[in-house]
């Protein structure tokens, strides 16, 4: 077994004995709704699916919009993003707790009572009306020829993101707008040279999120993590039809060594 599963089989897993609050992240969740099985053996068992590769150059542009919005932060003055697309009386908000948010080891946390989860996420980005009303944001970047929306299927997963950080926010004791906003870096491919930089046309797409879902998400979590048996897995989840398959063929296979 590689150093990586030996690592996760030790790394947060669910104790059905212990009186602790068990922690589960945004993406956490999602993952539990995209395939239950999947999330059991992670948070359960130990074993979670195989790491992606790092986003560098999506990390990137995470880190800069980070640092140009908090000058404007700094100023206590909107970002020109916001006046061209009408958002009057909005400045990035100013926390003491800002950074904490939007560590990935930390971020925005409350524990639930009816699971006893520890739910948190870290988030992009806040801002604030002048009525001390919140709204999230996050950044996403891609490059593609098509212009951005939220229209894909697969998108459904930044919907469940937003609607999280709006939830956390809340418990947390905060008016939160029902609108997020999704600053949307899409990647120019239509300079005539590299020239060692690279453009981007910049969305600000609203989203009005609905959070009434995570409740019962975290109970039907919760129940899950409770099961000595493991729960069926999504009928489109590649990961699985992966693990059938390879069950399914194992035997078959003449091992040399």
């Amino acid at each position: 077994m590689s150093d990586y599963y030996n690592s996760r089989r030790t790394k947060n897993m669910f104790d059905p004995a212990s009186g602790e609050p068990f922690k589960v992240s945004r993406s956490k969740i999602d993952l539990f709704l995209n395939c239950p099985l999947c999330f059991y053996l992670d948070c359960r068992l130990g074993v979670g699916r195989p790491p992606g590769f790092p986003f560098a150059l999506n990390s990137a542009v995470d880190v800069l919009l980070k640092k140009e919005f908090d000058i404007h932060r700094a100023k206590k003055r909107a970002h020109p993003l916001m006046s061209a697309y009408g958002l009057k009386d909005v400045v990035p908000f100013q926390h003491e707790d800002l950074e904490m948010w939007r560590s990935n080891f930390k971020g925005i946390r409350y524990v639930h009572g009816p699971s006893n989860l520890l739910v948190t996420g870290a988030i992009d980005d806040v801002w604030v009306t002048e009525k001390n009303e919140v709204i999230i944001v996050d950044y996403k970047s891609t490059s593609k020829e098509e212009k951005v929306s939220l229209d894909k299927e697969w998108q459904i997963g930044y919907k469940r993101q937003m609607e999280v950080y709006q939830w956390l926010f809340r418990m947390n004791g905060f008016t939160v707008s029902k609108t997020g906003y999704f600053v949307y870096c899409n990647g120019k491919t239509d300079r005539a040279a590299f020239d060692a930089k690279l453009e981007f046309d910049i969305d600000l797409i609203p989203y009005t999120g609905d959070d009434g879902w995570v409740d019962k998400a975290l109970k039907d979590i919760r129940d899950c993590l409770m099961q000595e048996k493991s729960p069926l897995p999504a009928k489109a989840c590649d990961y699985c039809a992966y693990r059938k398959a390879a069950r399914d063929v194992q035997g078959k296979v003449i091992h040399t060594r």
